[in-house]
């Protein structure tokens, strides 16, 4: 399943600062950012899991907001781009 994850880290503090990198960092593991903020990642059940997982232990909820989108199938009709950034076609083969 291909999922946005999006968040809005309060960076007014010291601490602040380096949630939102752990955060940024944690996202880097699963996906691609598109957007400062949010990042497109193909995963299973279970690794989507993992990702909430980790991420919750990393937000402060009482400061912070985390969401996730699930994009539906098919993502021709549902996905547009516009502009300078391309995204990274999962399910095309790789070439080195």
């Amino acid at each position: 399943m291909l999922i946005l994850v999006c968040y809005d880290v309060s960076t007014e503090t010291a601490e602040g600062r380096r949630r939102l990198r752990r955060v940024a960092k944690i996202c880097l593991d699963y996906g691609q950012r598109v957007q400062k903020s949010v990042f497109e990642c193909q995963v299973d059940a279970t690794t989507r899991e993992r990702l909430e997982q980790r991420l919750l232990e990393e937000i402060d909820e009482g400061k912070d907001c985390l969401r996730f989108y699930r994009l539906t199938e098919p993502l021709e009709k549902n996905v547009k781009e516009f502009g300078k950034f391309h995204a990274v076609d999962f399910e095309a083969p790789l070439l080195v």
